[in-house]
């Protein structure tokens, strides 16, 4: 898989900007079948920075429905990345 295959979208939510100010932490959906050790590859190669360690978690898609119809929505993978002591962090996370 390529840095953008396994890095979808960065998750710019209240959460996460609270854990990127207070722990320095970085949060990505990521590819489902992404590894941790491909997700620090692809942070540090795209971003250029050291990373410290990754957790992640998997969440599965909620039944939704539009009147009589029903549908799922997919299954996704979230990553908390947290870098190492001294790393700034990508603009696109500033408030």
């Amino acid at each position: 898989m390529t840095v953008h295959e396994i890095i979808r979208r960065p998750l710019v939510t209240e959460k996460g900007v609270a854990k990127k100010e207070t722990e320095l932490t970085l949060c990505f959906e990521v590819a489902p079948r992404a590894t941790k050790v491909q997700v620090k590859s692809a942070v540090e190669k795209l971003f250029k920075v050291k990373v410290d360690h990754v957790r992640t978690c998997n969440f599965e898609g909620k039944e939704r429905r539009r009147g009589r119809f029903t549908g799922f929505r997919p299954d996704w993978k979230k990553a908390y990345v947290r870098l190492k002591a001294g790393e700034k962090a990508p603009d696109w996370a500033e408030i």
